[in-house]
């Protein structure tokens, strides 16, 4: 198969695949700084959205595996912040595979774009996982803990709040020492839009007005929270990382 017919020639980003241990794929395409046009090369790191959940499982079931938690535990002898309407006995597991119930902050079959969250509440504010709290701890269920399942952001900035509890560490350190540095993902972290490393990409936004791109500074959280990582890395199977998709959670 050939991996390049299948891209679209207006694909930005990297794509590096590596099947037991040769490379299949490597290519570069499109621009990390789109007016001075500076390429980008397979050094060049990505915000990632969402798939920062997956570090975020991976830690805590760390913490299952070590003793710590249990899947069965709950909101209510975890974590010692006030929950108001949030059913203290959502357990652990209900919110690893979004089953909670917990009011998410960015529902998307309400909000059409991630950036609407910041028309009261800068995103400036937003440099720790419990910045975010302020977005849903006030509101009610969405529906009884364990009815359905409904993909939930907020269910994971609670996780992020276990982990922080149980280890006595924030979260996205606790993953940088037992995630990222063990498995040599040197390159990958949890950033601040304004004190980003070297070689990260700007991130670009389509607007269909004007028919060109916005950088995303003003849309996203101004640190990466549980959602929001800085990534370039090859873990054995397959990187595939735009820099012009929709910005969502």
């Amino acid at each position: 198969m050939d991996i390049n017919a299948l891209l679209d020639a207006s694909f930005r980003g990297n794509i590096y695949i590596v099947q037991n241990n040769s490379v299949l794929c490597e290519r570069e395409n499109g621009f990390a700084d789109l007016p001075n046009e500076i390429p980008n090369t397979l050094e060049t790191k990505f915000a990632s959205a969402s798939a920062g959940k997956v570090f975020v499982a991976v830690a805590i079931l760390q913490l299952v595996e070590q003793g710590r938690i249990k899947l069965d535990d709950t909101l209510g002898t975890l974590l010692d912040i006030r929950l108001n309407d949030i059913d203290r006995d959502v357990t652990v597991r209900q919110l690893l595979n979004h089953t909670s119930g917990v009011p998410d902050y960015f529902d998307e079959s309400v909000m059409e774009e991630y950036e609407e969250l910041w028309a009261d509440y800068p995103n400036y504010k937003i440099r720790q996982n419990r910045d975010l709290f302020p977005l849903f701890i006030h509101r009610p269920m969405m529906y009884p803990k364990g009815e359905r399942f409904q993909y939930n952001n907020s269910g994971y900035v609670l996780l992020a709040a276990i982990i922080e509890k149980v280890t006595g560490m924030d979260f996205d350190r606790y993953l940088q020492i037992n995630i990222f540095d063990k498995c040599k993902m040197e390159a990958t972290g949890y950033y601040e839009l304004d004190r980003l490393p070297a070689k990260c990409a700007n991130n670009y936004i389509f607007c269909a007005d004007t028919e060109d791109y916005r950088t995303n500074i003003f849309s996203v959280d101004a640190k990466g929270t549980e959602t929001m990582p800085i990534f370039r890395g090859v873990i054995r199977e397959s990187v595939l990382s735009r820099n012009t998709t929709r910005t969502t959670g």
